[in-house]
């Protein structure tokens, strides 16, 4: 991802800065705890499809 496209992207509910985290391809908002999908290179920048990053990770090998 460019670093101009990270120099003017901010998260779309509170506006604050966002982390590309390049092995996840996931734009990280740390305020809201949110992480929005980077697909193709583009950036989808929709609460609904953010993954929640206060939901706990499921553990290997639970059922």
């Amino acid at each position: 991802m460019e670093s101009r496209m990270l120099e003017i992207l901010v998260c779309p509910l509170c506006k604050s800065r966002l982390r590309y985290d390049r092995e996840r391809q996931e734009l990280v908002c740390s305020a809201d705890r949110l992480a929005f999908p980077v697909r193709d290179g583009i950036p989808v920048m929709l609460e609904s499809e953010a993954r929640d990053l206060n939901a706990a990770e499921p553990q290997a090998g639970a059922q």
